[in-house]
């Protein structure tokens, strides 16, 4: 699995014009290919009377997915466009649908090249980026005597801390880096002088 990547980071819709054609583009992070086409139908069941739904998305899982449409455009003119925009800006487990509602105006190769890769970008860029970090999900139970230092260490190590409870004792829940987690259970015992309990919980992708 990869330890760190660059997403977008949430679903967005953005529109532009071109020679009076109407481009939407629709934008979201996803994790599996089955996501990314229930959102390409999604897209293509509200947009049903739009004159094309071109798509494009990467992903990465156990190997790398890159796939396209022109939905009915010219070869090469669409489709490839807006997953270039997509490589551009370094992203990956992201699926982009843009949608063409026709103007009246023939555009040309060229036109739609531009016009499909700048819809694309300009969707890309209001969803915005985000680094996602593989991390192990930590649940910290310790006295309050210690609770000052766990969460300046967690937080001057630049983690995230995700809840804190308080009892008779405090429980902390953090995403702690995986190739750094063995360092920090010895960092956390270090502080708490052993005692503390981690519970080690699964691990999944966070926001760095």
């Amino acid at each position: 699995m990869l330890q760190e990547y660059l997403t977008v980071s949430k679903e967005t819709s953005s529109e532009i014009e071109e020679k009076k054609s109407k481009f939407i583009a629709s934008v979201k992070p996803v994790l599996k290919e089955e996501e990314a086409l229930e959102f390409i139908n999604a897209i293509k069941t509200r947009y049903w009377n739009a004159t094309h739904n071109v798509y494009a998305y990467i992903i990465q899982g156990s190997s790398l997915v890159q796939r396209f449409s022109d939905d009915g455009e010219p070869s090469g003119t669409a489709g490839v466009p807006v997953l270039e925009a997509i490589k551009r800006t370094g992203v990956i487990n992201a699926v982009v649908v843009v949608t063409r509602y026709f103007g009246g105006i023939k555009l040309g190769a060229s036109g739609l090249v531009r016009a499909y890769g700048k819809s694309a970008l300009t969707g890309l860029e209001k969803s915005g980026i985000v680094k996602m970090r593989l991390c192990t999900e930590y649940g910290i139970k310790l006295d309050y005597s210690s609770l000052g230092k766990v969460q300046s260490f967690i937080s001057d190590m630049g983690y995230n801390i995700i809840d804190i409870s308080y009892t008779h004792e405090v429980e902390i829940r953090a995403y702690i880096p995986e190739i750094k987690s063995s360092d920090f259970e010895k960092s956390i015992i270090n502080l708490t002088n052993a005692k503390v309990s981690l519970i080690r919980g699964s691990s999944l992708y966070a926001p760095a």
